[in-house]
């Protein structure tokens, strides 16, 4: 029997390997890769030319996109945030656009792997904390304690805001790949067990359309959860950068 986790299988389309260590081009690496080339290549062909005066389709729909994103680090940052638009931009999309490949029937979810998720957290983890530093300095360790706070408590304060600063670069990741794992193994589970119903015949044929109905009903839910996870992960990016431009 198949099992329904055989869907985030990593299998090597091109191996490559040094000794011990290996570089094997995957088939996550080709839809990071297809996620990567859509993105760049709809937006290289909505901004040729500049663009036109009265939208069509596509351009409406790429302008929606920035001002979106734009309101979304005026909201979180403020001006200052102008400058991380780029940032803020090229993760909402890569994360939208392989989160929405994923629900193609037989493609690879990318977002489901810990590494890929996790990779993303840290980076953005280690990033923020850099923005932090260049903005501040050392004062950057006042984040660490809470304006107004006895300093007898200042010990155990520091240590818990500490652990809580840092277990960001865990939980960032983490959601995202918890959602979207969850959400693909429950539809596949439930669409394997309809169909084993339909395959046996009879009563059973006429039962199966209630799991099958199922289906297709969380099909739906799961394109909204791609697209909520894609702005959740970046609305904390957001506020991550915002507490460490304005501290407390």
């Amino acid at each position: 029997m198949y099992s329904p986790l055989e869907q985030f299988s990593i299998i090597s389309l091109i191996p490559i390997h040094f000794g011990n260590f290996y570089f094997s081009f995957t088939n996550s690496s080709l839809i990071m890769l297809i996620a990567t080339g859509l993105f760049l290549s709809f937006f290289n062909f909505v901004t040729t030319n500049g663009g036109r005066l009265i939208p069509g389709y596509k351009q409406s729909l790429m302008e929606l996109l920035f001002e979106f994103i734009s309101n979304l680090i005026e909201e979180q940052i403020g001006k200052q945030g102008k400058k991380f638009f780029p940032l803020i931009f090229t993760i909402f999309s890569f994360i939208l656009i392989c989160n929405l490949i994923g629900m193609i029937p037989y493609s690879f979810t990318v977002t489901s792997h810990l590494v890929i998720t996790f990779g993303l957290s840290v980076s953005i983890f280690i990033g923020v904390t850099i923005v932090g530093f260049q903005k501040h300095g050392l004062h950057f360790f006042s984040f660490l304690l809470p304006p107004g706070a006895p300093l007898i408590l200042a010990p155990l304060l520091v240590v818990l805001e500490l652990v809580s600063y840092s277990f960001r670069a865990i939980s960032l990741g983490v959601r995202l790949f918890a959602n979207m794992m969850a959400g693909h193994t429950l539809v596949k589970i439930l669409a394997g067990f309809g169909w084993t119903m339909m395959s046996v015949g009879g009563i059973m044929y006429a039962v199966s359309l209630i799991p099958m109905g199922i289906v297709f009903a969380l099909t739906g839910l799961e394109l909204g959860v791609a697209c909520l996870q894609a702005y959740v992960f970046t609305i904390l990016t957001c506020i991550y950068l915002n507490d460490a431009i304005h501290l407390h």
